[in-house]
């Protein structure tokens, strides 16, 4: 199987407490399951639509104030933003928007009218998104394409502990929607692949990168 973020060959394992195929890629440390765990979105929203993101929830606030002020401290503020994958709330563009940046929210499930394909930004944020991705690299590429020149994409998504063993117990993993998982080693791997910088991270969860 090769790597869907480098295209290197990836080690085979089977995690036998979900029952699914999975690979781990040496070069990039993208762990990702197998194509048939896969879900339409139709699926997909059947689980999100049992997330509880009240936005008059002050710890679902304090949720996005923690993202903000990793993003905003390496980003400044910018003129105008995107939350790609906003999901039914749209709260994150809501203070994004109280601090003065014009915001858009894409959601394909909840929000997909929202015509951002045209439209370009300073900052794009994606929270809790990426894992759910089928082709990652892609929606990468896509999203760097509605960047201006210099402009910042932020994403939150845990890393794991580049270590099978690791992976094998980790918590992250088993929810049925969450199919790929990175480590900012994945990331610095795609900067260089689409030529952009890796500005920092979190240690944990939250990277930015700058499209040059």
């Amino acid at each position: 199987m090769r790597c869907l973020i480098c295209d290197h060959p990836a080690d085979t394992f089977y995690d036998e407490k979900l029952k699914v195929e999975t690979y781990h890629c040496q070069q990039c440390a993208c762990i990702f399951k197998s194509h048939e765990t896969h879900q339409a979105l139709a699926a997909q929203k059947s689980r999100y639509d049992l997330h509880e993101n009240n936005p008059e929830d002050a710890g679902y606030r304090a949720y996005f104030q923690r993202f903000l002020d990793v993003v905003l401290t390496l980003v400044g503020t910018p003129r105008n933003a995107l939350d790609f994958g906003c999901g039914r709330s749209r709260l994150l563009s809501e203070m994004l928007i109280e601090q003065g940046v014009v915001c858009d929210a894409y959601d394909p499930i909840y929000h997909p009218d929202m015509e951002y394909h045209t439209n370009k930004y300073d900052l794009i944020v994606s929270t809790e998104v990426f894992e759910h991705l089928h082709d990652p690299k892609m929606v990468f590429e896509a999203l760097l394409d509605r960047l201006n020149a210099g402009g910042y994409l932020a994403i939150q998504t845990q890393f794991h502990s580049s270590t099978v063993e690791g992976y094998r117990t980790w918590y992250y993993r088993q929810d049925p929607t969450h199919i790929v998982f990175f480590t900012p080693q994945t990331f610095r791997v795609l900067c260089g692949r689409f030529g952009c910088t890796y500005v920092g991270d979190n240690g944990k969860n939250i990277l930015v990168l700058r499209k040059d």
